[in-house]
């Protein structure tokens, strides 16, 4: 008897097709990813802004995730998988061909504005297309299949930092920048490609695939031999949750207070509405979670450890991410060695500028098209991860790829030179599989309910408005410049490393995930 394939259902139905096709959403969602990527050091020098100002770029990016998490948890619910990425789809086209109008207006908040709306309907399709991957085939191979397909966002990751440093920071025959612009060319074409895909996955029949309900969460009573959750455990997690919760609600705060006329009137700085409003409704939170918390049954999702941590290991993990590669260009930019003047002669010689201080270093497009080449070494962890992920536990190796990265994130702390430049480029590599595999460890077993927990996980990925703000301003402050913000990810590593080695027990579960190291494909 033939072993079932990796995209095989137990009905006998091969999903390879309806998989390469949702595929192609990671492959948009890298793209825009990438091009927000390099675009704050595009704001840094048009706007004079600091490091910590133009991190509001990320913020916008990421409020988008965070306001429209549980509204596309709820359209998807309804009206399935197709019309979720279909809502999508028209969403992002909005938000992509706004950048017209907003390169006339030419504000910060203009654009700030398109990229929220861009962000927004990239939520749907995260929140869609994430949980889908997973159920497009054997449980056994749920990460092996999410993490394929993150690859194309990986592939969409190289690309969109190249379209970033054409059009953000190209020049005309006299040195002069042209990025305002043309900044707009790169949206306006996402829209225009985003409004065929939706034409396309218009004429398609997905199958609406619910995932194993091997908690029993969708029973009318639980069964007896149901897997019994570490109540105590999912508990703190979830108090630990609305922490986060009260940071990021009070963060939005700050945003308003951030705009002139607000604080004024307020009398409020950015900082004191941050911790204000989070500070009140954290204590809210925690009065409300003590009142209700007896009250979470066995079949909320929240009762379940695994899931719980995962939304918290997200918002860390995002958090990373965001932070390395926002900072990127900064980075190398500021703190690596002085290059040879031979390199300036070469054939990349336009990669390199003198800089203010005198030296020789990487110029801001050279940076922006360099930072392609860490995306190489992402999608290389993405096909790599992929492969280890058939053969061992997926938790397990998430627990080795973040200490690994939390390793090169350290090395990138103590400012050793090319060394610290190397890791940077290596903690590419090993953060390639740890959304995809937190997400898949996270959404493992819960039924129908997978698509309410796919929101909520996709809500988390707010972490990537915060920690950039807080990245920045140690950069800001402190004497070690950029690398002494890489604080902030080693120590949210450090965190994705520690719910990975902890999963099997917080989900009861002996790594399903993974595939049996005796068994083949």
């Amino acid at each position: 008897m033939s072993k079932p394939g990796i995209f095989t259902t137990s009905d006998g139905k091969n999903h390879l097709v309806t998989f390469a096709l949702v595929s192609s959403l990671f492959l948009l969602w890298g793209f825009c990813n990438g091009m927000i990527d390099v675009m704050d050091k595009h704001f840094q020098q048009e706007l004079h802004l600091t490091l910590a100002q133009s991190a509001w770029v990320q913020f916008a990016h990421y409020l988008g995730y965070f306001l429209m998490a549980m509204p596309a948890g709820w359209l998807a619910s309804k009206l399935g998988y197709k019309g979720g990425i279909i809502a999508g789809l028209l969403m992002v086209a909005v938000g992509g061909f706004w950048f017209i109008p907003a390169t006339k207006i030419a504000t910060f908040p203009a654009f700030l504005l398109g990229v929220c709306v861009i962000a927004s309907g990239l939520t749907f399709l995260e929140t869609v297309a994430n949980p889908y991957s997973t159920v497009l085939g054997p449980k056994r191979y749920a990460a092996t299949r999410i993490n394929l397909a993150q690859s194309c966002n990986g592939i969409g990751w190289i690309f969109g930092p190249i379209a970033g440093a054409a059009f953000f920071y190209g020049k005309d025959s006299s040195g002069q920048s042209t990025g305002s612009e043309t900044l707009w060319i790169p949206y306006a074409a996402i829209g225009g490609f985003v409004l065929v895909l939706a034409v396309i996955f218009s004429f398609c029949k997905l199958p609406d695939i619910k995932s194993d309900d091997e908690f029993h969460l969708d029973d009318a009573s639980p069964a007896a031999d149901a897997p019994v959750a570490n109540r105590g455990v999912a508990m703190g997690l979830l108090w630990l949750n609305i922490v986060v919760l009260s940071v990021a609600i009070g963060m939005i705060v700050s945003a308003v207070v951030a705009i002139p006329s607000v604080g004024t009137s307020l009398g409020l700085t950015e900082s004191q509405a941050l911790w204000s409003a989070s500070g009140v409704l954290l204590a809210i939170g925690t009065v409300v979670f003590a009142l209700k918390n007896r009250g979470i049954s066995n079949h909320s999702i929240w009762s379940h450890p695994h899931f719980s941590g995962a939304t918290l290991t997200q918002f860390f993990y995002v958090a990373a991410q965001c932070g390395v590669f926002a900072y990127f260009i900064n980075y190398m930019t500021s703190q690596i060695p002085a290059v040879p003047d031979a390199w300036k002669a070469g054939y990349f010689g336009n990669w390199f500028e003198i800089h203010k201080n005198g030296i020789l270093g990487l110029s801001d497009k050279g940076a922006s098209t360099l930072a392609s080449v860490g995306f190489i070494f992402f999608l290389a962890g993405r096909f790599i991860g992929a492969a280890l992920l058939k053969k061992f536990p997926a938790h397990k190796v998430l627990g080795l790829f973040a200490i690994l990265a939390a390793a090169c994130s350290l090395l990138v702390l103590l400012k050793l030179g090319w060394t610290s430049a190397i890791a940077l480029f290596l903690s590419y590599f090993f953060m390639s599989i740890m959304f995809p595999t937190i997400f898949s460890l996270g959404i493992h077993g819960l039924g129908s309910r997978a698509k309410k927990a796919s929101s909520f996980i996709v809500m988390a990925i707010m972490g990537g408005a915060i920690m950039p703000k807080l990245m920045g301003h140690i950069a800001d402050t402190s004497k070690d410049g950029m690398s002494a913000g890489f604080i902030v990810p080693l120590f949210c590593f450090i965190w994705v490393a520690a719910y990975g080695l902890t999963w099997s027990r917080l989900s009861g579960s002996d790594g399903v995930l993974g595939v049996d190291a005796t068994k083949g494909h």
